[in-house]
């Protein structure tokens, strides 16, 4: 990912950068970050920092691809920001440990009413999703609590049951964290949550499209299951999204990315992706199975459209008066150009 910035906020940012650095010393902040002269000025080349500098809140990271944060630090980050300006997912570690993925397993708990409502709190209107495992003591009581608050409620990193995820549905859970992927499998005396999430119309189901989490054949029968105005392509990428192989940070866990696959440092568990989401938007049109056209019209509403329907956003249809937030492909897939709030970027 490259994002140009101006040479001011490029340095306030570098500031904020070297005021963390000097107190935690053993911090790889600057972990995969590239200064660069370009035409039109500086560029820096990174993963999550940009993000960062642009939203100013480089002095409230731990670490390049930090995932978990208290509630009081994500009060400080957001205090300043406006709300259309960031958008949170969080799990709130309400999630099963054997299926935690690159989580930590001894954060994980049963959901606690007065943790939620501070996290939400602080989140001051930013936190638009929160995932939860519906096999947890108190989960169903808690996806009420949190789509009364206006949060959209999510089942994944889940070892629940059918009937487990069908009282989450029926309780207000309306989408599928990525779907299949630290997910209790299908069994043919137990369907478990795939099963509940696919045939029920209310839900969204998230799709990882990117080669290495979900096979062609998989995304193809979910799309012919559910029509594609369920399926959400999401990323899940992490720090080194991107970016080349090498050692990466996802929160406190070493990560390492070989052959583009990121995986928690000495084990097989997948971290994440490092894929963008061109790169999803390509494998969506590439193994969609339906003709050219038919299967770009499919990709951009699981690319835009459907994900920003689940989250409660404005459509992202081509209308007046909508946000002119627009990315150009050219005829390979690749973006050529990107518009933001109606100016072109870079």
């Amino acid at each position: 990912m490259k994002f140009a910035v101006t040479k001011e906020a490029l340095l306030e940012g570098l500031q904020r950068i070297q005021n963390v650095v000097s107190t935690r010393s053993t911090l790889p902040v600057l972990t995969n970050a590239l200064l660069e002269t370009t035409k039109t000025g500086l560029r820096l080349t990174t993963t999550d920092l940009e993000v960062a500098i642009r939203c100013e809140i480089v002095a409230q990271v731990e670490k390049a691809g930090a995932t978990t944060l208290p509630a009081r630090r994500l009060a400080a980050i957001v205090r300043e920001l406006p709300a259309s300006e960031i958008s949170l997912e969080t799990d709130a570690k309400n999630i099963s440990t054997l299926r935690c993925g690159a989580h930590q397993p001894s954060l994980m708990r049963d959901p606690d009413p007065a943790e939620i409502d501070r996290v939400l709190e602080a989140g001051r209107g930013t936190v638009r999703m929160v995932t939860i495992a519906p096999e947890r003591d108190g989960a169903v009581a808690a996806i009420r609590q949190i789509v009364d608050a206006g949060v959209v409620a999510a089942v994944g990193h889940t070892e629940a049951t059918y009937d487990q995820t069908r009282a989450a549905i029926d309780a207000g859970a309306t989408v599928a964290t990525h779907l299949f992927n630290a997910m209790r499998p299908i069994n043919t005396r137990e369907p478990g949550p795939v099963i509940a999430l696919l045939e029920d119309p209310r839900v969204t189901v998230e799709l990882i499209t990117d080669g290495v989490h979900v096979d062609p054949a998989l995304y193809r029968h979910v799309c012919r299951s559910v029509g594609p105005e369920r399926v959400s392509l999401v990323t899940d990428s992490m720090a080194a999204a991107g970016m080349s192989d090498g050692r990466y940070w996802l929160g406190p866990l070493a990560v390492d990315v070989v052959g583009g696959v990121a995986r928690v440092a000495g084990t097989e568990t997948i971290a994440g992706s490092t894929a963008t989401m061109d790169h999803q938007f390509r494998f969506a049109v590439q193994h969609g199975g339906l003709p050219r056209d038919d299967a770009l019209m499919a990709a951009v509403r699981q690319a835009s459209i459907n994900p920003a329907r689940a989250l409660g956003f404005p459509s992202t249809e081509l209308v007046s008066g909508a946000v002119a937030d627009l990315v150009v492909l050219d005829a390979e897939l690749a973006v050529a150009a990107v518009m933001r709030k109606g100016s072109w970027v870079g």
